[in-house]
């Protein structure tokens, strides 16, 4: 099963999407569409992170309490957070309570204003370049890239953390910035 798939409406899909209704939404309608502002790629930052060895579903499940926990990801309130508010955030059922990664996303929010030009333009500008051939399957499908590999370094010389190379291609991908939609899936 590693081509796109038929849903029950019919439409080819990227398998992955086809688990449960929340990726079959998520790939519909979000996956692989790029993004306009420096909040919502902060959004995609942060959750890409605290996906980091958990399911993708998790996060998605969790979306809207990450959303009120983290005040829509507003960089300047993110940036702002004290220790009350880790201790805030470390109480609250509605996201994944770990601290390393809750101190990473109010560290990654203070190293984001930082950058000229902003999150949205500085990740923009380390994704692939040009036109490559559309996979036919999940194993063509790379889990990271040269240009991850150099993102992830230069973030982490940043301050930012929980950025690795994986991570960035996955936040590549999820923001349109690679279209890994397979050649048949109806999104591509």
């Amino acid at each position: 099963m590693s081509g796109a798939v038929a849903g029950a409406d019919g439409k080819l899909r990227c398998p992955w999407a086809l688990s449960a209704p929340e990726y079959v939404d998520y790939h519909d309608s979000e996956w692989g569409r790029s993004l306009s502002t420096d909040q919502a790629m902060f959004e995609r930052l942060t959750l890409e992170a605290f996906q980091s060895g958990l399911s993708w579903l998790v996060i998605l499940r969790k979306r809207d309490g990450f959303r009120k926990a983290f005040d829509d990801f507003d960089l300047e309130k993110v940036a702002g957070y004290g220790p009350d508010d880790v201790d805030r955030l470390l109480a609250d059922a509605g996201i994944v309570r770990n601290r390393a990664k809750i101190e990473a996303a109010i560290g990654n929010a203070r190293a984001a204003l930082d950058l000229d030009g902003g999150l949205l333009k500085h990740v923009s500008k380390a994704a692939p370049r040009g036109r490559r051939k559309a996979p036919q399957g999940l194993g063509e499908v790379p889990a990271a890239s040269p240009e991850s590999q150099a993102l992830a370094k230069d973030l982490r010389k940043r301050g930012f953390r929980f950025v690795g190379p994986t991570t960035l291609y996955a936040l590549f991908q999820a923001t349109g910035l690679v279209n890994d939609h397979l050649a048949d899936c109806f999104r591509r």
